[in-house]
């Protein structure tokens, strides 16, 4: 595959994850303590260096093709639920989710949280709820990253992707201030879902001996058909609406 597809759909997949890690920091530093906050976040991005070179290593001496079959696995399991969700918020079954109310929440949870000072953190309200929110959203990132770098023997661009996408959400965020309620989130969950879906699927037939006409190519065509399908169940969904022979309306689930 060419490095460029892979550099995008790691950047598309990660922007998604930096954002939700990003209205956590935020609401923590500006309600809270910011000391405490990147303290939080450092502590949490050492866990995630020492993660990514314990199993980094130990995912790329895999034989390739039990390496593909289960990356695929993992990657359409991940990828169907990130385009279920997607599509139930594009056609109303489930709320859409809205960063600006969850750093609402974020900040009314913050504000009514006592300090408390323990094991050198002036704030440990601050760094936990920084830790938890950075390092859960970055083990994402890493599987992300590890997943799809190892399957195409190109972690560089895998990281390049990453890091592209880190940077631009914070450099984005200290300039606004404020959580990326414009970024069409859900559209972008609907993408990367398609790519995760795709690439899901090509990998772990091709694990399992499928050998697909053009090889990468492939994924030209296979991208748009799940697009496709995913963009038909949101028109059947919406008709169905209309008709009055939809099912109830999901509640969200906060980070989902």
């Amino acid at each position: 595959m060419n490095a460029l597809p892979l550099i995008l759909t790691v950047f598309v997949a990660c922007v998604v994850e930096a954002v939700e890690a990003l209205t956590i920091v935020m609401a923590t530093g500006i309600t809270r303590e910011w000391k405490s906050t990147f303290q939080g976040m450092a502590a949490a991005l050492v866990v995630l260096a020492a993660v990514t070179a314990a199993v980094g290593p130990a995912v790329s001496d895999l034989p390739l093709t039990a390496l593909r079959v289960v990356v695929g696995a993992l990657l359409l399991i991940f990828g169907l639920q990130w385009l279920r969700k997607a599509v139930l918020r594009a056609t109303g079954y489930k709320a859409l989710h809205d960063e600006a109310s969850a750093y609402l929440r974020e900040v009314a949870a913050a504000e009514a949280a006592t300090k408390e000072s323990k094991r050198g953190v002036s704030d440990w309200y601050s760094f936990t709820l920084a830790f938890k929110g950075v390092l859960l959203e970055g083990l994402e990132v890493v599987f992300i990253v590890i997943t799809f770098g190892d399957n195409q023997k190109n972690i560089g661009a895998a990281v390049i992707g990453a890091a592209a996408a880190i940077i631009l959400v914070t450099i984005v965020g200290i300039a606004v201030k404020a959580p990326l309620t414009k970024v069409p989130e859900n559209w972008m969950k609907f993408a990367v879902g398609v790519m995760l879906t795709s690439f899901g699927t090509f990998w772990g037939a091709e694990g399992a001996g499928v050998a697909w006409p053009g090889n990468d190519a492939a994924l030209l065509v296979l991208v748009p058909v799940v697009a496709l399908v995913g963009a038909a169940c949101v028109f059947w969904l919406r008709s169905r609406k209309i008709t009055g022979t939809a099912p109830a309306k999901q509640s969200e689930v906060v980070g989902s």
